[in-house]
C-alpha cells in the first residue's frame, strides 16, 4: 500500500466527488479512481458506496477515515523522527518549522538574521504544527519555530524549554482584484450572494485560526466553501486564480500586494494576530547552537 492512497482516500471522504478530489489531487480523474480501486483491493473491502450520489462512504470505509488520519500522522512523526536521527555537518543547525513558516516567514527572518550573526548552516524539517511540535520534544531537532496564540498555545510550559518571540503574523481575508484595484469579493457577503469560499482542512492549524475570525466577526459572513486545503500556499494560488475568498498569512503575499494582484476582502475586524515563536531545549547544548541562541536572546523578548 502506499501512503498517498491513504491521502487520496481523505480528500475523496472530504469532498465526495471523484471528479473534484482528482482536481484536487492533481490528478486525471480515472487515475484518481485507480487509485482508490487499489486502496480497496489492498484492504479487502469496499470503501466507497457507489450505488449513491454525492460520493458516500461505506461503513468499511467510515472506519478507515478514523484510522488514517492516526495512521498517516504517525508516518509523518516518524520520518521527522528519523530524519532527526540524521548526523548533521558539523555546524549545521535543525530546525522543525511548519510548512507556511518555511515558504513566509523564515527566508526573510534568515536574511535578516545572518545580516548580524554570519552566514548560517540550516537544515529545515517542514511539516504540519502538529510533527514539528512532535519531532522537537522527540529530540529530532535543535530548534522549534512556531505560530502561537492564547486560545490555539503551543504546551510549552516545561521549564526545560526556552522561548524568544520572534515577530507577529497577521491572518487576513484576501481575494483577486478587479482591473481598478478593488476586490472582486468583499465580506461579508449576503444570503442572496454567499462569497465563494476557500478553507484549510479541519487537520490545519490555520483552521482554528479562521474559525477564531469568523466567530468574532463584526457582522455574520455568508460564505459558500468551494475548496479546502492544509497548505496556504495551495489556497493562495486560488485566490490567485480568483476562486474566491481565503485568510491568508501577510508574509505569505507580499509580493501580490505589491502588484495588486491581491487586494483585502475587508479592511476591519477579519484578522488575527499571531506571535511567531522559537524554542530550544536547554538540555540540547552545542557551540554553534549556545552562540546562535545567545545572538538571538540579546535582542528578542523572551516567552
Amino acid at each position: 500500500m502506499e501512503t498517498r492512497w491513504l491521502e487520496d482516500f481523505l480528500v475523496l471522504a472530504d469532498t465526495g466527488s471523484f471528479t473534484r478530489s482528482a482536481e484536487i489531487r492533481h490528478l486525471t480523474q480515472p487515475a484518481f479512481s485507480r487509485r482508490i480501486k487499489s486502496l480497496e483491493s489492498w484492504f479487502g473491502a469496499d470503501l466507497i458506496d457507489r450505488t449513491t450520489y454525492p460520493t458516500r462512504l461505506t461503513a468499511a470505509g467510515e472506519l478507515l477515515r478514523e484510522q488514517a488520519v492516526l495512521m498517516l500522522g504517525q508516518i509523518n512523526s516518524t520520518r521527522a523522527q528519523l530524519r532527526g536521527l540524521q548526523p548533521l555537518p558539523a555546524g549545521t543547525l535543525s530546525l522543525a518549522v511548519p510548512h507556511t513558516l518555511s515558504f513566509s516567514f523564515f527566508p526573510k527572518w534568515l536574511s535578516s538574521v545572518e545580516q548580524g550573526f554570519g552566514p548560517l548552516s540550516c537544515r529545515l524539517q517542514a511539516s504540519n504544527v502538529h510533527d514539528a511540535l512532535l519531532a522537537f520534544v522527540e529530540g529530532g531537532c535543535d530548534l522549534l519555530m512556531c505560530y502561537h496564540h492564547p486560545k490555539q498555545p503551543v504546551d510549552l510550559a516545561d521549564p526545560r524549554y526556552s522561548g524568544l518571540r520572534l515577530g507577529v503574523e497577521s491572518l487576513r481575508p484576501y481575494v483577486r482584484s478587479n482591473p481598478d484595484r478593488s476586490p472582486r469579493h468583499a465580506l461579508p457577503g449576503s444570503a442572496a450572494q454567499p462569497l465563494p469560499f476557500l478553507g484549510y482542512a479541519s487537520n490545519a492549524y490555520f483552521r482554528l485560526m479562521t474559525d477564531l475570525i469568523l466567530e468574532a466577526a463584526p457582522e455574520p459572513p455568508f460564505l459558500s466553501l468551494r475548496y479546502e486545503t492544509d497548505m496556504a500556499e495551495g489556497l493562495k494560488n486560488m485566490v490567485l486564480e480568483g476562486h474566491g475568498v481565503a485568510f491568508l498569512p501577510t508574509s505569505s503575499v507580499r509580493r501580490e500586494l505589491r502588484s495588486r494582484q491581491l487586494v483585502l476582502a475587508a479592511e476591519q475586524g477579519w484578522s488575527v494576530d499571531m506571535e511567531v515563536r522559537l524554542y530550544r531545549d536547554k538540555k540540547r547544548s552545542r557551540p554553534e547552537l549556545d552562540a546562535f541562541w545567545d545572538y538571538l536572546a540579546a535582542s528578542a523578548d523572551p516567552v
